[in-house]
């Protein structure tokens, strides 16, 4: 599995800073899961990772349009929100599967909630806040 990465995050610049250098070594279909409370930082490092990829437009969570797509950079980039989805079958129905095939990346909040449908090359970004209130960012389940 290789090593483990674990960030402390002590700001939202550096969130973003995370997300562009991960944005760095996406390539065209790539899909990236994160997983974490309320206010970890997920659209932060989204913010991050999009901006990265040289697209201007202004990311915000798609909790209730459930789906952004931000083109013109690099690589397009799909963003959902899984947090208000009640089951796997509405996420199907917006046309998930299509997603994986416009040689962008998929990036998927709350993507646990529907594990079965990321795929296994899913790369996945645990986000929790510690009791000092610094975010801690990891590859692996805390």
């Amino acid at each position: 599995m290789g090593p483990t990465m674990t960030a402390r995050i002590e700001s939202v610049e550096e969130m973003m800073e995370l997300g562009a250098v991960a944005a760095r070594v996406a390539e065209a279909g790539a899909v990236i899961g994160l997983v974490g409370d309320l206010g970890a930082g997920k659209t932060h490092w989204v913010k991050g990772f999009v901006a990265e990829m040289g697209c201007m437009a202004e990311v915000t969570s798609p909790t209730f349009g459930l789906v952004h797509e931000y083109r013109g950079g690099r690589l397009p980039v799909s963003h959902f929100d899984f947090y208000r989805l009640g089951s796997a079958e509405e996420l199907v129905a917006l046309g998930w599967d299509e997603f994986f095939e416009d040689g962008g990346v998929v990036v998927a909040e709350w993507a646990d909630k529907f594990p079965s449908l990321m795929p296994p090359e899913t790369r996945w970004f645990y986000f929790t806040i510690g009791t000092d209130g610094v975010r801690i960012v990891s590859d692996r389940p805390a």
